[in-house]
């Protein structure tokens, strides 16, 4: 009776020690964004007072008026859509294709090019900038939205295909030799199977793509040059100096309005996130 009495105070402790450092872990986190809603509310002359106003004394909710008026965010935002709709359809299409090939097909050099895609991973970017850049312009596509679309159809990057082909090797091989049985081809077990099977995975890419096209700001800064074709964080970018200088009450306005879609997007995907993730390392 003694051991299990300390057993059960030692189950408890563990999960109040790990229930405190969660809830500290969860706080510090939270810190910023409870600092970014409390600037975004004050006038500009209570911003740097110390110490620190959490709470204003007075809401300034024009702010956030003022703050998406001084420039077309709104055609910002639609840009910004029109560039992570596109990848997001283009990486999940590409990448689950190639992914699906290195899973399941057979042909010579397989795994050696699965290893060389890896590699790629290991490239800095910035080494492949200059390279691409100069393509794109012989191309012609500079100042357009091409070179921020169009890559994603033609494999959807190294960490897409490497995350699905995980997810697919984790499904069954007796679903496949069904299928042939029955007459399916290889594209149609792909189309058929693998992709309605592999919608926590997706879910999961999807996310990634959306965060990293809706907050990218180096693409958007080198390839597009007219205004009307700024993305929200050249907008964004380009607020400080509009304003006469940086004012961080509708700086923090604005940021946090373009915020709201990553948060929403994660919170009500996030269980369809957690089991992709845990799911594509199942096996590999």
């Amino acid at each position: 009776m003694e051991f299990f009495r300390r057993k059960s105070v030692q189950t408890f402790t563990g999960k109040l020690l790990t229930l405190v450092v969660l809830t500290g872990g969860a706080i510090v986190i939270l810190i910023p964004f409870a600092w970014m809603l409390s600037t975004s509310l004050k006038p500009a002359e209570d911003v740097w007072l110390l110490p620190p106003q959490w709470i204003p004394k007075e809401l300034h909710w024009e702010n956030f008026v003022n703050a998406l008026t001084i420039m077309p965010f709104l055609r910002y935002t639609i840009n910004t859509l029109i560039i992570t709709t596109a990848c997001i359809i283009g990486t999940l299409l590409s990448a689950s294709l190639v992914a699906y090939g290195f899973a399941r097909l057979r042909f010579p050099g397989r795994d050696i090019l699965f290893f060389l895609l890896l590699a790629t991973m290991m490239i800095p970017g910035q080494v492949t900038l200059i390279p691409t850049f100069i393509l794109f312009k012989y191309l012609g596509w500079v100042d357009s939205f091409l070179p921020l679309t169009v890559p994603a159809f033609l494999g959807g990057g190294a960490f897409a295909v490497f995350m699905l082909r995980q997810f697919f090797m984790s499904i069954p091989m007796e679903l496949d030799e069904a299928a042939t049985i029955d007459g399916c081809s290889p594209l149609g077990i792909y189309w058929r199977i693998f992709l309605p099977l592999s919608k926590p995975a997706l879910g999961t890419l999807a996310i990634f793509v959306f965060m990293g096209c809706w907050n990218d700001f180096l693409g958007p800064l080198i390839y597009i040059n007219s205004m009307d074709k700024w993305t929200i964080t050249l907008g964004l970018n380009a607020f400080m100096s509009q304003t006469g200088g940086i004012e961080w009450n509708l700086m923090m306005a604005a940021s946090l309005v373009f915020l709201i879609p990553c948060l929403v997007i994660f919170f009500l995907a996030q269980r369809a996130f957690i089991q992709g993730i845990v799911v594509s390392g199942v096996k590999g």
